[in-house]
């Protein structure tokens, strides 16, 4: 419905990307592209964003439940066959999964693929609040503009039944997490790729007890570049992504969290090795090592080198998904992962089959 208006708007991002190549001005990242956004610029914008944002992460609330899920998927690498990207969303949505998390690299560079992309997640939006929210439609069925407008998202007003709070359709969070990958910052690409997701790093979480209060918590980290550079670094040391401003509000003995996930792009160990992989500094690998420790983490998942790989390095399992793109994978296969967290904080976790292939 908006594809020739949002391809105009991505166009009119990438010439003013092209126009800012020998700028030394920094933007912020909420849709105008800047030059030179290396690591240290996408995390001070992103800081910028998240701070200002941070309340609107949406905290999932699973307290009642006995079992929940999400699902992982990586380097998807869309261009405008969106087929495994969408396969990944309707299984998450079908299956009733809390929420679905991206490893990076989800489009090559072309503003193009990124109409495609918002498209996609502004279908699944829809998708998804028809199905979680009550949807109310605010153009009276004898209005002349009935026809035109009842197929339009934007026409309804959606209301979360569990919190009694009413949203328009682009205040609405689909529960997708990205990170970015080093195929979304290539030709300035952060800009498209920031367009839609903001953040290049954030933390969620989920309410898995009221009494005592407990969170299992998810972190997203920006490893884009291979590395996590000195304003991240500072940031991670500085409890950003601790979940320490929660948890110093809460009057409670003991840690307020019970498992932790992580997620990257950039792979730390070589596929079926125990050896380090070369693209992060090898104080950078110790120094993450050690954060992943403190952070007790049970899962941290990661991308970029599109082969399977599972490792266990003292009490956390490392897995590194294979490219779920059908260019890379053009066969069905087992390209997603599910994780199944009990109530007792009890994890395992399953390859998932993927079946699109692209038509010949």
């Amino acid at each position: 419905m908006f594809g020739k208006m949002k391809k105009i708007q991505f166009l009119i991002i990438a010439a003013a990307t092209l126009m800012v190549l020998t700028a030394c001005e920094k933007v912020s990242p909420i849709g105008v592209l800047v030059s030179g956004t290396g690591v240290e610029d996408r995390v001070k914008m992103s800081h910028q964003y998240y701070y200002q944002h941070k309340l609107e992460f949406k905290t999932h609330d699973v307290s009642d439940k006995d079992e929940y899920t999400f699902l992982v998927g990586a380097d998807s690498h869309l261009t405008t066959d969106d087929g495994r990207l969408r396969e990944m969303l309707q299984m998450g949505l079908d299956n009733n999964d809390l929420l679905y998390a991206h490893l990076g690299d989800i489009a090559d560079t072309k503003a193009e693929y990124y109409v495609v992309l918002e498209d996609l997640i502004d279908e699944y939006r829809w998708k998804y609040a028809n199905k979680y929210y009550e949807v109310f439609y605010t153009v009276d069925e004898d209005d002349e503009f009935y026809e035109f407008m009842k197929d339009d998202p934007n026409s309804y007003v959606f209301v979360d039944t569990l919190t009694n709070r009413a949203y328009n359709f682009h205040d609405i969070q689909i529960p997708f997490y990205p990170v970015v990958g080093n195929h979304d910052i290539t030709h300035n690409g952060w800009a498209l790729w920031s367009n839609i997701f903001h953040s290049s790093f954030y933390d969620v979480f989920v309410m898995v007890s009221l009494d005592p209060l407990l969170y299992d918590h998810f972190i997203f980290l920006d490893t884009a570049n291979g590395t996590l550079g000195e304003e991240q670094v500072r940031l991670i040391e500085e409890g950003v992504l601790d979940g320490k401003e929660m948890a110093s509000a809460i009057d409670q003995e003991g840690s307020i969290f019970r498992n932790t996930f992580v997620f990257s792009h950039t792979n730390i160990f070589r596929p079926s090795s125990l050896q380090f992989a070369s693209t992060f500094a090898r104080e950078e690998t110790y120094f993450l090592l050690n954060q992943f420790k403190k952070w007790e983490a049970n899962i941290v998942f990661l991308g970029h080198v599109h082969k399977w790989d599972e490792q266990q390095n003292g009490m956390t399992t490392y897995l590194t998904l294979d490219s779920m793109s059908e260019r890379n994978s053009p066969e069905p296969g087992d390209y997603l992962v599910r994780v199944h967290v009990k109530k007792d904080g009890r994890i395992t976790w399953e390859r998932v089959h993927m079946e699109y292939t692209q038509e010949k």
